[in-house]
């Protein structure tokens, strides 16, 4: 599709309607908001390195890149989104073909074709946009990666700094200055909760030694995601992955929490799609059942990878979908294989996008959370406005769900909090194992409306 081709599509809202003269997609922008013309845009990165190699998906990061884009209106508005690079996560075969720096370069090469297009193209909903983006970025992402076959994953996670920003600057003219406020219709009843309290979910990948885990729990952790599918045969990840899990239950034996409804901890294991066979992690839960974790897995993500179209109705614990549910569509069918919950990750598959995943889960009466893409605190805030707003998971009533590992694992973490508008607001921090959510936090929305000095300095207006 040429440039004038998509201009002309987006323009229009494509496959969307009109509503009282403004474009919506599926009751995305709300009636008469105002028509907003892209003036100008703009991209930059930094890098972020981190304490010590990443392990998940049988690789390793070293460092992560957080990239920043700008689009300002003709009106003189701007609206700056930030955007946290996986390339591991998002397609891992992109991720071993090339270097690591490579690999961040062609995502980030996506992001600036999204706002090279964006000039001079006039919108009303940041959905019905996103839609479209979504669309022209990943023709061009299979073209530039050379993969017919790249996982819609990234084009997403190329998409949400230009997502956010699009939604920043939709607020600012439109006048609107809270999440609530910013949620579309259609996507208020899956987004309906406003809970006093988020668990905060820590990550323990492969190097992260038993102790630490340990210590977590000590802290007040009590729900952690624990990276299961270590590198290896399937017959040599098994084996490391049923020493691990013996090795962390017999540390947490005894352990307790308020929070759930057994009084135990809950596991919580990912796998990020390295379990080829259906049998493979039946071991796995034999194994746990031998050890007495079993009742203790309120969830394994993303077991299988989403090639392997395998049906899971008869799995004895609750699978989460995560990169698979690329989209609301994928999210439908996977729930159709036999999938009980879905992750949601508004920092790495878009905001527009995750809430139609969210309605499409809530029109099915499956429950969501949301998962983290080892992203830096603002970023966080983004994450827990969804969470904060979901419904509870089973098992944990009153709580909304969300992952946050940045202080595991970036090595300048603290001056990344530096960055963050509010970073000693109670609210941005987790406290023995919760995000407290008080009025303060509603009215601030986690700051997502504030400005954010460090990253408009790399726009200088004029």
């Amino acid at each position: 599709m040429t440039r004038r081709a998509f201009l002309k599509v987006a323009a229009s809202g494509a496959g969307a309607a009109a509503v009282g003269g403004c474009v919506t997609s599926g009751g995305g922008a709300r009636p008469c908001a105002r028509r907003i013309t892209v003036a100008d845009t703009g991209c930059e990165f930094e890098r972020e390195p981190l304490l010590r190699p990443f392990g998940f998906k049988g690789g390793y990061l070293t460092n992560i890149w957080q990239s920043a884009a700008m689009i300002r209106s003709t009106g003189g508005q701007r609206g700056i989104g930030i955007c946290t690079h996986s390339t591991l996560w998002s397609d891992a075969k992109v991720f071993t073909e090339h270097s690591e720096s490579a690999g961040n370069a062609l995502m980030f090469a996506m992001t600036a074709h999204a706002l090279r297009l964006l000039k001079g193209q006039t919108f009303t909903d940041p959905v019905a946009l996103n839609d479209v983006l979504f669309e022209e970025v990943y023709r061009y992402g299979r073209q530039i990666t050379r993969h017919p076959k790249l996982r819609q994953t990234f084009a997403l996670n190329a998409l949400v700094g230009v997502d956010n920003a699009a939604w920043l600057l939709y607020a600012k003219e439109n006048g609107l200055t809270t999440f609530d406020a910013l949620i579309p219709e259609a996507y208020r009843p899956a987004l309906a909760q406003r809970h006093p309290k988020a668990a905060s979910i820590p990550l323990m990948a492969y190097a992260i030694p038993i102790p630490e885990i340990r210590q977590a729990v000590d802290d007040g952790y009590f729900f952690m995601k624990i990276k299961i599918g270590q590198p290896g045969t399937q017959q040599e990840m098994l084996d490391k992955d049923m020493a691990r899990l013996s090795a962390i239950h017999a540390a947490l034996e005894g352990c307790r929490t308020p929070y759930s409804a057994s009084g135990k901890l809950p596991y919580y294991f990912d796998a990020n799609g390295r379990y080829e066979k259906k049998e493979t992690l039946l071991r796995l839960l034999d194994h746990a059942k031998k050890i007495g974790a079993f009742e203790q897995i309120a969830l394994i993500e993303e077991p299988f990878d989403e090639e392997n179209e395998i049906d899971v109705h008869d799995i004895p614990v609750r699978l989460a979908a995560d990169e698979s549910a690329h989209t609301d569509k994928d999210a439908v069918t996977r729930i159709e294989m036999g999938y009980r919950a879905i992750a949601l990750k508004a920092i790495a598959k878009t905001l527009s996008m995750t809430m139609k995943i969210a309605r499409a889960a809530h029109d099915r009466n499956v429950p969501c959370f949301c998962a983290d893409l080892t992203v830096n605190p603002i970023l966080v805030e983004w994450n827990k406005c969804v969470a904060a707003r979901l419904g509870s998971f089973p098992g944990l009533e009153g709580l909304g769900l969300i992952e946050t590992n940045g202080h595991q694992n970036y090595k300048n973490w603290a001056a990344m909090r530096a960055y963050h508008p509010y970073p000693d607001a109670g609210w941005s921090k987790t406290e023995r194992g919760v995000f407290n959510l008080d009025a303060d936090y509603y009215a601030k929305s986690g700051g997502i409306f504030a400005p954010l000095p460090h990253y408009e300095a790399m726009f200088p207006k004029g």
